[in-house]
């Protein structure tokens, strides 16, 4: 996008911010004046470390706080974060006129920015609290008969299998569960496993866009391909992905796809995300009635009566902010500290990479096992001698450090990180 297209796409998407009822007069000036602030200082092209260093300090971390731990929960950048705040303060103003009503149009033109986020028509979007939510309304709407099966692949995050296991497996559902490669050398052998797991009873094929454990990405598009002609239902927990890289879900094929906006998206929090293919939606329920509940489009999955409006208007915001700096150079600086920091690593003994290589397997997730050192020591130590703040994952033999990577890192950032990782594996 031109610079000046820009700058007139960001100055009607932050004037929807300030515009209308949305806020008080007297909240209104302040913010808009922080957004063109933000505006224009983050609309420059290119994507030199001074312009990483600008985005970085759109978020206020603790002072000294090294995060590399954005794949369990993201920030919110300072705008985001004070504009939710003002729409909090404006809803406690005048509450019944904002919680019933008032906030409509703004609601839905923050479902229409969501949607274009992932590639989707507005009118398969709702807007739930978490992808654990959206796996649920999945899991529970299924009208599955006894020996019918739903395969889970062993990476699954357990709030997309806890779902199946209470709603389903306890009326005879099977719950097939194959073993994935822990590091392909290709999406086709990941494929393979989803292709000998299908059986003629299989109606459900419910799967990671991104595994949390190690950061490997799962070719969705590919399982569509074999489970589409076979009319499976495809249900994808995109916790991990939405706001990483750009994709457009239409193209993927999925039928539905969950994600929490508060990770690379980095919306307030108990918010999310929840698509619903238009042909698709005929299949589900909502898990919560309340009046109104005859509504047939999408916004029945997002029927709770009252709910926390700011959050759910601060997600516009933060689509704004994803919006501001690019979809496509948010995805391209976070490969490049990908490539950045498996550089430093990958040729010293000390370390095993336990996360594909390859772009397509691979990209803001990269979990690292410190060769003889017990990951839960590591982890401690990182945090309590440097201020750094990873996961470690202990499952499927990792002994690894997730290290998640986001734009508010720096190539300065992830030099301490692995002069950190170099001290303890050497002491």
């Amino acid at each position: 996008m031109r610079t000046f297209e820009r700058r007139s796409f960001l100055k009607a998407s932050f004037s929807s911010i300030a515009g209308g009822a949305l806020l008080t007069d007297l909240s209104r000036k302040p913010l808009m004046a922080q957004a063109n602030e933000t505006a224009n200082a983050l609309e420059q092209e290119g994507d030199s470390e001074a312009y990483w260093d600008l985005v970085k300090a759109q978020f206020t971390f603790v002072q000294g706080l090294y995060y590399f731990n954005n794949a369990s929960l993201g920030p919110s950048p300072e705008l985001v974060a004070d504009a939710t705040e003002n729409f909090r303060r404006t809803l406690d103003g005048f509450p019944s006129k904002y919680m019933w009503g008032g906030w409509n149009t703004d609601k839905e033109h923050t479902r229409e920015k969501a949607a274009q986020a992932v590639g989707a028509n507005a009118e398969e979007i709702a807007l739930i609290h978490n992808t654990t939510e959206g796996m649920n309304v999945v899991a529970a709407s299924m009208d599955l008969k006894p020996g019918d099966e739903v395969i889970l692949a062993d990476h699954e995050h357990t709030s997309g299998t806890i779902p199946w296991k209470y709603w389903q497996e306890t009326k005879g559902i099977k719950l097939v569960r194959p073993t994935l490669p822990l590091i392909p050398e290709s999406p086709g052998e990941i494929v393979d496993v989803y292709r000998r797991a299908i059986t003629p009873r299989t109606r459900v094929i419910s799967m990671c866009h991104m595994v949390n454990t190690n950061g490997m990405i799962l070719p969705v598009r590919e399982v569509v391909d074999l489970a589409a002609p076979r009319n499976i239902l495809v249900a994808v927990d995109g916790a991990q992905t939405a706001g990483m890289f750009p994709f457009d879900l239409h193209e993927m094929g999925c039928d539905y796809y969950a994600a929490s906006s508060h990770k690379w998206l980095f919306s307030p929090k108990g918010v999310g995300v929840f698509y619903v293919k238009e042909e698709s939606q005929e299949h589900l329920r909502p898990l919560i009635v309340a009046n109104g509940y005859e509504d047939e489009s999408v916004r029945r999955f997002e029927n709770y009566n009252t709910r926390n409006l700011p959050e759910l208007l601060g997600l516009g915001v933060a689509i704004d902010f994803h919006n501001l700096l690019g979809a496509e150079r948010k995805g391209k600086r976070i490969y490049d500290l990908k490539h950045y920091f498996r550089g430093k690593i990958s040729d010293n003994p000390a370390f095993n990479i336990k996360t594909p290589a390859h772009d397509e397997l691979s990209c803001g997730i990269t979990t690292v096992e410190v060769v003889g050192h017990r990951v839960i020591q590591v982890e401690r130590t990182l945090a309590e001698q440097y201020n750094i703040n990873v996961r470690p994952m202990s499952g499927f033999g990792l002994n690894g450090l997730r290290i998640s990577l986001s734009v508010f890192n720096t190539k300065e950032d992830v030099d301490y990180l692995v002069e950190a990782l170099e001290e303890i594996a050497s002491g």
